[in-house]
């Protein structure tokens, strides 16, 4: 990677405000780029926008990405040669309490930012960031590829496989031909991303925190199943990667899965027990876990992901197992907790990450 790429260069961010979308427009500042974002207010209070100082580095304009006449114009006044689309209603639970709500932005918010990408010639590279659920989950032992069947089980899941192929369509109907402008279109799926800054329900290591900051036993619903994760830095950087890969090459453009080596493919009770080692030797804190049985929407128990792709066209490989993954994500979180200088600690994890990816 040459990330002098990305210095000057005009990107957009759908969804910036988000946990995902702040790590990204944070690394983006770090490499000098000019970048505006187009989303809702930070989906959570605290929020990672706004510890890490985000918010006042950068452009957002407010607005709801099912808003075609708002994301049009920003995208006309702003005029980005890169646009990220990480918009998204993003939790499965949320999903079966307001599956149209889910669709509306999930499903109509990705034809609203193609639609932008269709009638602005500004636009030369643009990502769609999806998720390793869009695939009809069978259970298996192994990881999925790129070319396996698309259908998710829940709203969440079966929203994002429908972005997929919307951007599929839009990529065959009206970019890349003899008679269209060339644009490189492509969409990464990525395993579960954990991380400093994460504040949402309904997620394992947010609810591991909010448990041992108040001193309680951490409880896991289903601590059994297997997902591939990641620090959150993997995805992002890789994200950035095949941007400025397609923008040089567009035959690189596609469909990436994007997730850990298998042996990092983690069961959610492991996971919540290396976390309470992490805080017990950061903080001093002596915390535990429990297996707890709570009634719930259905959940995909095995889910992992073949990245051989990712790694074969770019040789990329991760850069943080996911125990080293963990143990900063704890330390961010043991910052946070103890008044240090969040800015500062993330940046000091960016650097770090960026001389190892």
């Amino acid at each position: 990677m040459d990330w002098n790429f990305y210095k000057g260069k005009r990107i957009l961010i759908t969804g910036n405000t988000g946990f995902k979308g702040s790590w990204m427009s944070r690394l983006l500042l770090e490499l000098g780029a000019d970048v505006t974002g187009y989303a809702l207010e930070p989906p959570t209070e605290p929020s990672m926008f706004r510890i890490c100082g985000v918010e006042k580095e950068m452009e957002t304009v407010t607005g709801d990405i099912r808003d075609l006449e708002t994301l049009q114009r920003t995208v006309k006044e702003v005029k980005p040669e890169l646009m990220i689309h990480m918009a998204a209603q993003p939790i499965v639970r949320e999903s079966y309490q307001n599956p149209v709500y889910t669709y509306e932005v999930n499903v109509m918010g990705t034809v609203h930012v193609l639609e932008c990408i269709r009638t602005n010639e500004c636009i030369r590279s643009f990502l769609n960031v999806t998720t390793d659920k869009v695939y009809q989950n069978r259970e298996w032992e192994w990881g999925y590829r790129e070319n396996e069947r698309l259908n998710g089980y829940d709203p969440y899941s079966n929203s994002k496989s429908c972005s997929e192929l919307v951007t599929d369509s839009y990529r065959r109907s009206f970019f890349g031909t003899e008679e269209e402008r060339e644009v490189s279109i492509s969409t990464a799926r990525a395993g579960n991303v954990i991380g400093g800054g994460d504040f949402a329900a309904d997620r394992i290591v947010p609810d591991c925190v909010r448990a041992a900051m108040a001193g309680k036993i951490i409880e896991v619903r289903n601590p059994n199943s297997v997902r591939p994760y990641q620090h959150v830095l993997e995805p992002v950087a890789v994200y950035l990667m095949i941007l400025q890969k397609q923008w040089e090459n567009p035959a690189l453009a596609g469909s990436y899965n994007v997730g850990p080596d298998e042996k990092d493919c983690f069961t959610t009770g492991r996971l919540a027990e290396e976390f309470c080692r992490e805080w017990n030797a950061c903080t001093g804190e002596e915390i535990s876990w429990g297996s707890v049985q709570k009634d719930g929407p259905h959940e995909a128990n095995y889910l992992k992901l073949d990245c051989s792709k990712l790694k074969h066209t770019f040789g990329w490989k991760p850069a943080w197992n996911v125990e080293e993954a963990l143990r900063k994500t704890v330390e961010w979180y043991a910052c946070y907790h103890n008044g240090g200088d969040i800015a500062a600690c993330t940046a000091g994890q960016i650097e770090e990450f960026l001389k190892l990816f």
